[in-house]
C-alpha cells in the first residue's frame, strides 16, 4: 500500500513538475509563488484518489494523469488562500513557510488564482470524450456548490456552536467536495457517466471524505507540530467548531470509523479492483498528518 502511494505521489509530482518547465516565465516572483503552494511537500490524496478510481474501472494511467495533476491544483490553490490572513491566517503549511510569509500577500493571492485557472487550462487540453463532464465535475467541487461554500460557512461559525448537522454540512462543503470529485473524475476518464459503478463510487467518496476531515480534527487535538506540518491545536485557538470539541475525542474516533465501513460497504461489489481504494479509505483515518 505504501510503495503504490510512494509511486503514485512520484508520479502526479512529474506532472505538476512538467507545468513549469521549458516555458516562457512572464513575471518571475509569481511563478516562484506558484511553485511553492504546489511543489513544496504535500500527501498528494487527491490525485492518487484519481489514479484508484480510474484502475478500479478500468483506465489507463497515461489517461489519469491530466485529472489527477488538475485536481491537485484546485486543492494548491485553496490552500494558498485558505492560509491567508482574511481566512484562517496560518503561518506554516507542509512544514514550510504559507506562500503568504514565504512572499508576501498580494502574491499569494494571485499565486492562487494562477494555480486554480491552470487546473482548467489543464483539464482542457484533455482528449477524453467526456471532457465536457471532466470540466463540469471539477468546477462544481470547486464553487459556490462545494469548496468556497465551505469555506464560506467555516469562515461563519468561528466562535458559534453549531449541532452536529452543520458541522457535517460544512465539511462535506470544504473537504468531502474536492475528495468526491477526485473519485469521480477518475471514474469518469474510465466509463459513460450512466455506469451504476460512479454512483458506488460516489458512495465511497462521500463517506471516505468526511471521515478524512473527522480524523483531521481529532490530528489537531493529538499531533504535534512537526509531524503535522502545520501548527498542531490550531483549531482550538481559533475557536473552531471541531469533532472532537461536539463528540469528544473517543466519539469522533469512532465517527471517523463508521463512515470508513460505510465506505468500504460502498464498493465491495466492485470486487478485488477497489482493493486499492479500500486501503486508502483505511489510510485516512490511520495517517498521523
Amino acid at each position: 500500500m505504501l510503495a503504490r502511494l510512494a509511486a503514485d505521489r512520484a508520479r502526479v509530482d512529474r506532472c505538476l513538475e512538467g507545468l513549469f518547465e521549458q516555458r516562457h516565465v512572464v513575471e518571475p516572483r509569481l511563478e516562484a509563488a506558484m511553485r511553492h503552494g504546489l511543489l513544496v511537500g504535500g500527501k498528494r490524496l487527491r490525485p492518487i484518489l484519481v489514479y484508484a478510481a480510474g484502475r478500479a474501472l478500468g483506465a489507463d494511467d497515461d489517461e489519469l494523469d491530466i485529472p489527477a495533476a488538475a485536481i491537485e491544483l484546485i486543492h494548491a490553490y485553496s490552500l494558498v488562500h485558505d492560509d491567508l490572513p482574511a481566512m484562517d491566517d496560518d503561518d506554516l503549511r507542509r512544514g514550510q513557510p504559507t506562500v503568504h510569509k514565504a512572499f508576501d500577500e498580494a502574491s499569494a493571492i494571485l499565486a492562487g488564482d494562477a494555480l486554480q485557472t491552470l487546473a482548467f487550462e489543464l483539464l482542457a487540453s484533455s482528449r477524453s470524450p467526456r471532457l465536457g463532464a471532466l470540466v463540469a465535475t471539477l468546477a462544481k467541487a470547486s464553487g459556490r456548490d462545494g469548496m468556497a461554500a465551505g469555506q464560506a460557512l467555516d469562515l461563519a461559525v468561528v466562535g458559534e456552536r453549531p449541532d452536529l448537522a452543520m458541522l457535517e454540512t460544512m465539511h462535506r462543503h470544504k473537504t468531502g467536495a474536492l475528495i468526491r470529485a477526485a473519485v469521480r473524475l477518475g471514474g469518469l476518464v474510465a466509463v459513460a457517466e450512466d455506469d451504476s459503478r460512479l454512483g458506488a463510487l460516489d458512495t465511497y467518496a462521500a463517506a471516505m471524505g468526511l471521515a478524512f476531515q473527522v480524523h483531521d480534527d481529532v490530528l489537531d487535538v493529538t499531533g504535534d507540530t512537526d509531524t503535522l506540518g502545520k501548527t498542531s491545536g490550531a483549531d482550538a485557538a481559533r475557536d473552531k467548531p471541531t469533532y472532537p470539541a461536539l463528540l469528544g475525542l473517543d466519539g469522533a474516533r469512532a465517527k471517523a470509523g463508521a463512515l470508513i465501513d460505510e465506505a468500504l460497504d460502498a464498493i465491495a461489489p466492485l470486487g478485488e479492483a477497489a482493493a486499492p481504494l479500500a486501503g486508502l479509505a483505511r489510510y485516512m483515518i490511520e495517517r498521523d498528518h
